[in-house]
């Protein structure tokens, strides 16, 4: 039963890393991960946006299946995640770190939990039930958009003590009798983009700012896409000294992301010399950084719906690299297959990152959903080796070509000379999920849920969002 390390951050675009081909960014140790394991170029969260996503990460399932759509229903649970299986085969699982889900009272599948964040008041966002209606977050946004540059925050210093407690956990528990499986879940880089300043100086926010080539108005003419920006509208108060700022600050998180996972990786290798425990990255979700003109996630272009991901250890080639699409919901088949775990539960999502690897070229499709603030429609997104595409519930849908238009820059839902193309998709993303049934589900729920908070006013004046609190070690 091979030891598990499952380490998670939080809303990092899988371009921002060394070994993903970017010529700036200073990431050297998950760079090293990469090399001594697999790293899959095509791996997506199965929701831009944290509630949703995390909940299937934790179930492996999509979220039409577990139904928390949105960041208002965190997981609480009551649907068996990949800790309770292992936990119940025998292994001492742990987490340390921001986990999101409803309340450390809930049994989450962890024999500890350590440092854990958890959804605002058990809820979270409650202003996103409000799809049909929604609230508009300039000042929310604007601070988002303008707290950023060199300095210290509460969530840098919350990923420093998360580093040195899980450290601590592995070299206190790598000679337990028990197998055990920790999750290291870091807030780094999601806003506020503020970076210690050892990290941030390492980059031009002049030069980053010129090479990003930022226009708020290259966003996509797509009516859904148009409301989701004009209510997370956080690119309209970027001026250039701020637009500067901003990425200088999320590249320095990803350095500091960085060297957190490589103290965490030093920690192992003291106890793990030989390399025998099974270790995955990701994320649960990227993040736009201004690309078509967009910011934070929520959408399913690749900087958004598109995840890092890698695999080392036992079993695993080195030095590999994966094309085909992957999913978070693949983890939990992963660690069942690394803690010789029967997979007999025919509902869950995903396989094994191991039989991918193993299986070689494929078909593949991988699912995303999104049904949460902002949103007047549910969005699906269906990709394949090639082609992404993606479903407005009631709107025109998008076609992308990503071998030959991997930026996403030629929309060809409306081209007659793919109309089989996107006939086809739609039809096999049909036979994953009934999007209509999927799409109407949701939005039932979130009327009951807004129901019991009193009605569309008290939710409207419900606190605007900001940052998750973190807990005080």
């Amino acid at each position: 039963m091979t030891p598990i390390l499952f380490i998670c951050s939080d809303e990092l675009n899988r371009d921002y890393l060394g070994c993903s081909g970017n010529e700036v960014i200073q990431t050297p140790n998950l760079d090293a991960l990469a090399r001594r394991g697999t790293r899959f170029t095509a791996a997506y969260t199965p929701s831009p946006i944290c509630g949703p996503a995390r909940t299937s990460l934790a179930t492996g399932l999509h979220v039409h299946q577990h139904e928390m759509w949105d960041s208002a229903a965190p997981y609480d649970g009551s649907i068996p995640s990949w800790g309770h299986r292992l936990r119940d085969a025998g292994y001492k699982v742990a987490s340390v770190g921001k986990l999101h889900y409803r309340s450390s009272a809930d049994d989450n599948g962890f024999d500890e939990e350590h440092l854990a964040t958890h959804a605002t008041d058990g809820v979270g966002w409650i202003r996103g039930l409000l799809r049909s209606e929604p609230a508009i977050l300039t000042e929310a946004c604007a601070t988002y958009a303008r707290d950023v540059g060199p300095g210290e925050s509460s969530y840098v210093d919350y990923d420093r003590t998360i580093t040195k407690r899980a450290c601590r956990w592995i070299r206190d528990t790598a000679d337990a009798d028990r197998p055990w499986a920790l999750f290291v879940s870091f807030m780094a880089p999601h806003f506020p983009l503020i970076a210690p300043s050892d990290f941030y100086d390492r980059y031009s926010p002049a030069e980053l700012a010129e090479a990003a080539g930022y226009d708020p108005s290259q966003c996509p003419d797509h009516p859904v896409i148009e409301t989701i920006a004009s209510v997370l509208n956080y690119g309209h108060s970027f001026d250039d000294e701020h637009l500067g700022r901003a990425l200088a600050g999320y590249y320095g998180l990803c350095s500091f992301l960085d060297h957190n996972v490589g103290e965490l990786l030093g920690a192992l290798e003291e106890v793990d010399p030989d390399g025998q425990t099974l270790v995955l990255f990701t994320s649960d979700h990227g993040d736009m950084l201004g690309e078509h003109g967009l910011w934070a996630k929520s959408y399913m272009y690749e900087g958004s719906v598109g995840v890092p991901m890698m695999l080392a250890g036992p079993g695993v080639p080195e030095g590999s690299v994966v094309d085909t699409p992957v999913s978070l919901v693949d983890c939990l088949p992963t660690f069942l297959q690394a803690a010789e775990i029967p997979n007999d539960t025919t509902d869950l999502a995903g396989d094994s990152l191991l039989e991918v690897i193993s299986a070689g070229d494929s078909d593949r499709a991988v699912l995303s959903e999104y049904h949460d603030g902002a949103s007047p429609s549910g969005i699906f997104m269906l990709r394949t080796p090639r082609w992404k595409y993606v479903h407005y519930v009631g709107h025109a849908p998008q076609l992308f070509d990503l071998r030959t238009d991997p930026r996403e820059h030629v929309d060809l839902a409306s081209s007659l000379n793919h109309a089989n193309v996107r006939h086809r998709l739609e039809q096999r993303l049909r036979a994953i999920v009934d999007v209509d049934a999927a799409n109407q589900r949701a939005f039932e729920d979130q009327r009951r849920r807004i129901d019991e908070f009193g009605g569309v006013d008290a939710v409207r004046n419900w606190s605007d969002f900001g940052y998750t609190p973190t807990p005080v070690d």
